[in-house]
């Protein structure tokens, strides 16, 4: 249900969804930046994007539809960060910034399976699924090494199921690592 010009549609009055204000006080901030980045304002970049987060709100506009359009910005300032790297340095430099990500990342994939993460340390911490997680690197693997298909939104999107302390690996890990994977992925595509 569209009110207004609202850039989103919202979802109803009595359910939660991402803060407007929040969400259009950003977007518009980006979109100043990306227009003008030599401005006095702070540097928007493709991480900032990709760690924006919202309050949630009652009526507010519909998370999926957000998180898209956040995935296509930061897509968008990445190519454009890959951009001017290059543009101030040289592929090489790019090639090689990238190189080095990909193994500091390549070879914590290659751990073994149940080990590629930290455990908690506290008994009854929320944790990740190991096998959910495992298979994901799986998936990277074959990404990274074996030329397979994989989308940059099935990273973005992962979901694991809950563990509990150490029968899981830990979230801040292992969000901090996927978070390394999605910058590394979409300076490539």
């Amino acid at each position: 249900m569209r009110r207004g010009r609202s850039p989103f549609e919202r979802v109803g009055r009595r359910e939660y969804g991402y803060n407007i204000r929040q969400v259009d006080d950003f977007l518009t901030e980006a979109r100043a930046y990306y227009n003008d980045p030599d401005q006095d304002a702070d540097p928007i970049t493709s991480k900032t994007v990709r760690s924006m987060a919202f309050d949630p709100a009652k009526g507010g506009y519909e998370a999926q539809a957000v998180d898209a359009a956040l995935d296509r910005l930061e897509d968008v300032f990445a190519q454009r960060e890959r951009d001017q790297l290059i543009q101030e340095k040289g592929e090489e430099a790019w090639l090689s910034a990238i190189g080095r990500m990909s193994t500091v990342l390549r070879a914590r994939l290659h751990r073994p399976h149940g080990e590629r993460f930290r455990r908690p340390s506290a008994r009854k911490a929320f944790s990740y699924n190991v096998r959910d997680v495992d298979a994901l690197c799986d998936e990277l693997l074959g990404y990274f090494e074996q030329d397979q298909p994989l989308s940059v939104d099935v990273i973005r999107r992962a979901v694991f199921r809950e563990a509990r302390g150490r029968s899981g690996y830990e979230e801040n890990q292992v969000d901090a690592f996927l978070d390394r994977v999605v910058e590394l992925m979409a300076s490539i595509d």
